[in-house]
């Protein structure tokens, strides 16, 4: 049939009827349910509504470039995958739906749905660097983290345009990862002042927190004049800076926000729920070198059974961290 044909239906009909393994089968819908999703969003359509037509998306050139990108994954042996920023594009391109940005609707969406870092485009450079495609591949499979890993191959892709000021080409680098921790690119915000309430304070905290900043803390300061103040301090990935800054100026009296670029290593961690003697509790599992090195109950539910079962809540902690101990300690291992 005519390759404009396609829609997500036989999309994933040819999918699941395919001989390809359950994984990939299951990776590629999943590229192609957020690029449904970015594309419903695109055109304001309502999430139970069936997308626009596809246009230059609706050919077999999506569906090979999405689930021979997951093949190769699988082939290659690559269980997790990391990217850099994504580049912007600049200028304009011609579409069927006219003159658009040459960073795509579909891609800037997909790029908001993920919350992902991106960097600005390459000098003395204008057109597309990252089609809806690549954006729905990269923000659906990757993490926009730098993982300390030894390398073993390197590979390139190589783009028809042949661009003056720099190489069009994206490189794969595969190796492995020997420890779990992953240094990851943050941001520190910091404020001082001298004449805000307790309760005011407790409110941007829970603004922030609740925004998904990392953490915040208050540290005890002496400010100009003699004043005792208040050092407001929050940790937070670059993609939240704008909004807990435009927090900071609504919510608190400050006039200025200082800023800090920090690096953090951090440990792999999940959290599981693990049976116990007082019921299925909630655990954050840390891992070390792939292996499971900590539990930590978490603390609501430990209260919520504590409350309930009329136990000393320092019992409660105690029999769960054991219990979660004994059985995950260095015998669970990291997916």
């Amino acid at each position: 049939s005519h390759e404009s044909s396609w829609d997500w239906t036989r999309f994933a009909e040819t999918i699941r009827k395919s001989a390809l393994s359950e994984g990939t089968q299951e990776r590629s819908m999943k590229v192609f349910e957020r690029l449904q999703e970015a594309e419903k969003r695109v055109h304001d359509r309502n999430r139970v509504e069936l997308t626009p037509h596809l246009d230059e998306l609706g050919t077999i050139d999506t569906l090979i470039d999405i689930v021979g990108f997951v093949a190769g994954l699988e082939i290659l042996g690559i269980d997790s995958l990391y990217s850099a920023p994504l580049p912007m594009g600049s200028g304009i391109i011609n579409t069927k739906h006219g003159i658009l940005p040459s960073t795509a609707p579909a891609t800037l969406e997909l790029i908001s749905m993920a919350m992902a870092p991106v960097h600005p485009r390459p000098p003395e450079f204008s057109g597309e660097l990252v089609t809806p495609t690549g954006a729905a591949l990269i923000t659906t499979l990757a993490c926009f983290e730098r993982p300390i890993f030894n390398l073993f191959r390197v590979g390139y892709g190589l783009g028809a345009r042949d661009p003056k000021h720099y190489p069009n080409a994206v490189a794969l680098l595969s190796g492995e990862i020997e420890s779990s921790e992953i240094l990851r690119d943050l941001i520190i915000l910091e404020t001082n002042v001298d004449d805000m309430t307790p309760q005011l304070l407790g409110y941007v905290q829970e603004t922030l927190m609740n925004l998904g900043v990392l953490d915040v803390w208050f540290t005890s300061i002496q400010m100009k004049k003699n004043r005792p103040g208040i050092l407001l301090s929050l940790l937070l990935p670059p993609s939240l800076e704008t909004q807990a800054i435009n927090v900071l100026f609504r919510e608190t009296s400050t006039l200025g926000v200082r800023r800090k670029q920090i690096s953090r290593y951090e440990t792999r961690r999940e959290i599981r729920a693990v049976e116990t003697s007082l019921g299925e509790v909630s655990v954050k599992i840390k891992y070390l070198d792939g292996v499971a090195v900590t539990a930590s109950p978490e603390y609501e539910e430990c209260r919520s059974i504590a409350v309930s079962s009329n136990l000393p809540l320092e019992e409660v902690l105690r029999t769960v961290k054991q219990e979660a101990t004994a059985l995950l300690i260095g015998k669970e291992r990291l997916n």
